[in-house]
């Protein structure tokens, strides 16, 4: 492979509810595009809720648009039920298994594997994508390479799943590793399966969480898989606020703490690997990789504060319960917001914000030479 040659790659980061943002800014790529053009991304990799658009969009490469607009009508139509049980009966169930297992020390009850149960997101996913699409866009040459990540809990590896079109061998660095696979959904809720939240899932004969926990380089997938120019779309802050306490002597409650786990869970590395990056690029004779990052204009956790009492009664009992139902709790809450006022508003914000930088993305990704390169694709298809 040309390491000088360009090749784009779209790496979509974990974020939970807030990968409704990704949804808007693909919309307003696939906005950019002619009708009818194919996905512009070779390769795409994907994390947690990110991995969810990334088969999507693998899943049907040769519709860009028509497969944007897909992953949009799933997030425009999202409620809490959709991902986990949150009813009164399923809260107060999981409750009680909880408090009878501490109280009996796990031995008249076992402890429950999860907070929740997302079994109603493993029946969405199974209607909504279509695995079978990937290989067949691998063929094609739509798609060069797809990958999603997982961590082990086994031997503590970030471990990227990943089909490709060329002979790309799997590999092996600190923390970190490539299992070339036929994608599956058992993969993808694997790298959903957010640690204490959802339950972990066995695959591969080990036991797999979520794609964040051990990532320490998630941009290095889409590198391995051959990508030099990455388009990024992530969903935190530019900037980290901490957990915004107006007073800083006064303890975080639980929700807080946790809610402070799951962005630095998403977000941390991704601000350290775009550094480690520009710093390579700065060697003599380094590999150079370009990388354009889109991440909100607007402040996600207002955003979920504005729309909080959608979630339901049980839901909020609980998030009460453990202290994030104030301003400092926002923070957990806009992860766990899966509720249409909530993902709408962020499509909606997502979609602005790509067009605001309309020209610099058009510019990164060479739009204008698109229908060109896919003309030349479909030939080589038939050579």
């Amino acid at each position: 492979m040309d390491d000088t040659a360009p090749q784009l790659g779209l790496v979509l980061t974990g974020g939970g509810a807030r990968a409704a943002y990704q949804a808007g800014v693909l919309k307003g790529i696939s906005e950019l595009l002619p009708r009818g053009a194919a996905c512009p991304f070779p390769v795409i990799t994907g994390t947690s809720a990110g991995a969810v658009s990334a088969i999507a969009l693998a899943s049907d490469p040769a519709h860009f648009r028509q497969a944007v607009y897909a992953i949009e009508r799933v997030w425009r139509a999202f409620r809490v039920h959709h991902v986990f049980k949150a009813d009164a009966v399923s809260v107060l169930r999981s409750g009680l298994h909880w408090i009878l297992a501490l109280v009996t020390g796990g031995w008249l009850v076992h402890p429950p594997k999860s907070l929740f149960d997302n079994t109603p997101l493993w029946d969405l996913l199974r209607v909504q994508l279509n695995f079978d699409g990937i290989p067949r866009g691998l063929y094609k040459k739509h798609l060069s390479a797809i990958g999603i990540c997982a961590t082990s809990y086994a031997d503590a590896d970030s471990v990227t799943f990943y089909a490709c079109a060329s002979a790309i061998d799997p590999w092996q660095r600190a923390f970190r590793k490539g299992a070339r696979v036929q994608l599956t959904l058992d993969h993808l809720m694997a790298s959903l399966a957010i640690p204490f939240l959802f339950r972990p899932i066995f695959v591969h004969d080990q036991y797999f969480g979520d794609g964040a926990m051990r990532q320490t380089s998630p941009l290095s997938p889409a590198i391995h898989l051959g990508a030099n120019r990455l388009l990024v779309v992530g969903v935190g802050d530019t900037e980290a606020d901490g957990l915004g306490l107006r007073n800083p002597k006064t303890e975080p409650t639980f929700g807080q703490m946790f809610g402070f786990m799951l962005d630095s869970l998403f977000m941390d590395q991704l601000h350290s690997d775009l550094e480690l990056i520009k710093s390579n690029n700065e060697t003599p004779g380094a590999r150079r990789i370009d990388a354009l990052v889109i991440t909100p204009s607007q402040d996600l956790s207002e955003i979920a504060r504005r729309h909080r009492y959608e979630l339901p009664r049980a839901l909020r009992a609980l998030l009460r319960t453990i202290g994030a139902n104030n301003s400092a709790g926002m923070l957990l809450l806009s992860y766990l917001l899966f509720e249409r006022g909530y993902t709408r508003e962020l499509i909606a914000l997502g979609h602005a914000d790509a067009r605001a930088r309309a020209d610099e993305i058009r510019e990164f990704l060479a739009l204008d030479r698109v229908p060109t390169y896919r003309a030349a694709r479909a030939v080589e298809g038939l050579s």
